[in-house]
């Protein structure tokens, strides 16, 4: 796909520009230098041709700048960003004139190879655009635009899909890829294995908690043509407890995202520390993935740290279960992104997970497995009247829910109805899909009983 990247140096408006681009607020914009580190990018539309819009980090070479122990992470992955490009936006601040720092970036990206031009932000009305002519002395065509008002942005763009590749044949519609969101607490390892599966450094890795801050999106391939499996990575900041943040942020913003990823997702990855153990932190994020209602993997990394220590496979997984019951549905996989160990796994759990959450269940294979349960634990009674099941119905998948029709929904107990959610998916697996069942009552007669 045709790769359009923003760049420049901190603080000129490029996250801002983005998310006007794509439409969408995906960038986080905060005013303070060296907010954005990883490259985020967005699948777009550009007058009716597709591209990868990427946003990236302020390229500034005197850490005074930022003050960011990671500028050099930071400029590594600009500088792979231009390199990938098929057209460089260079987005400069027209207020603040030509900068020792624009003139420094400008050159960097020329050297490349790669057509660029400058997008001179920040002139939010006419009267503005006389500070864009500055910047003409590059010998590069310059747009005054505003990231903010939206002024320029159709020039802007037309000039950017003029600069494309030639228009090559569409093949036959590629299946939309698999969208997994990988959450989890800060230093959990998400950024590594997100490197890990691609077997290159696309997103920073630091031992400095919080730094991914965006959601970061990476695509990921299996294979090739009509069988390849086509997945969307979601790399997430570190999601910290609430009493943690300021409301103002950046950390903040960071914590929406994730959120947000975890709402759009098909498949949720949960990272653990399996020395730490489940703790409150990895509770909460657990709670949010099922008020999602998404598909979840829990993956304890580090695996290699907690042999070390003498941590068996069961014994860790007996602990999740008992800590986190209401997860009892998701698979877990022990990993390490050090060396490697069950990486592969990881991957088939996503499918699994994926799969039995969009599998189509039989009305009546169904309601054998329900009839079965039944007539092994007789239904709960309440003041002389039981509970009875005349049938149930699939109504939707991804999430799968089940609609059970009953002679008084008042009389089901959590505990049966747990042992009725256990029946299913002993039949059908269902392994790391999350199943809602939801109550009807329903006339004997009404039933066909």
């Amino acid at each position: 796909m045709n790769v359009v990247s923003l760049v420049g140096r901190p603080n000129t408006g490029k996250s801002a520009l983005f998310n006007r681009i794509a439409r969408k607020r995906v960038a986080i914009v905060f005013d303070q230098p060296g907010v954005t580190r990883d490259r985020v990018t967005r699948e777009v539309e550009l007058l009716g041709r597709k591209a990868m819009l990427v946003d990236t980090g302020g390229i500034a070479f005197d850490r005074s700048v930022t003050h960011d122990p990671l500028d050099e992470e930071t400029r590594s992955q600009a500088a792979l960003a231009v390199e990938d490009s098929a057209v460089c936006v260079i987005v400069v601040d027209a207020r603040e004139g030509v900068a020792p720092l624009d003139a420094e970036v400008i050159k960097r990206v020329r050297e490349s190879g790669v057509p660029c031009l400058i997008a001179a932000n920040k002139c939010d009305t006419t009267e503005d655009d006389w500070r864009s002519h500055e910047f003409e002395r590059f010998g590069m065509k310059v747009f005054p635009v505003s990231a903010e008002h939206g002024r320029g942005i159709e020039a802007l763009v037309a000039e950017v899909v003029g600069r494309l590749p030639a228009a090559e044949p569409e093949e036959s519609a590629a299946k939309r890829p698999l969208r997994v969101a990988i959450v989890g607490r800060p230093n959990a390892g998400k950024s590594s294995y997100v490197n890990r599966l691609l077997k290159a450094p696309r997103v920073i890795v630091s031992d400095v908690p919080g730094t991914t801050r965006d959601a970061v999106e990476v695509p990921f391939t299996i294979g090739s043509g009509p069988d390849a499996r086509r997945y969307m990575l979601v790399d997430t900041a570190g999601m910290k407890p609430h009493t943690k943040m300021s409301k103002t942020s950046v950390d903040n913003f960071s914590l929406f995202r994730s959120e947000r990823a975890i709402e759009e997702a098909d498949v949720v990855l949960l990272m653990m520390d399996p020395v730490a153990g489940p703790t409150m932190q990895d509770k909460r994020i657990a709670g949010k993935i099922l008020e999602a209602n998404r598909g979840c993997v829990v993956l304890m990394n580090k695996w290699d740290l907690a042999q070390e220590q003498g941590i068996t496979e069961t014994k860790a997984a007996e602990a999740i279960r008992t800590m986190m019951p209401f997860l009892n549905f998701a698979p877990v996989v022990f990993c390490s992104n050090k060396s490697g160990y069950n990486i592969r796994r990881t991957v088939d759990a996503i499918d699994r997970a994926a799969a039995s959450a969009s599998e189509k269940i039989p009305t009546g294979m169904l309601n054998n497995a329900i009839s079965k349960a039944a007539k092994k634990t007789l239904s709960p009674m309440v003041r002389g009247k039981r509970l009875k099941i005349y049938y149930g119905l699939q109504v939707s998948a991804n999430p799968q829910t089940i609609r059970l029709f009953v002679n008084d929904p008042k009389l089901v107990t959590p505990a049966y109805l747990s042992y009725i959610e256990k029946n299913i998916r002993a039949r059908f697996g269902l392994e790391g899909a999350p199943l809602r069942i939801f109550l009807k009552a329903r006339s004997r007669k009404t039933a066909g009983e």
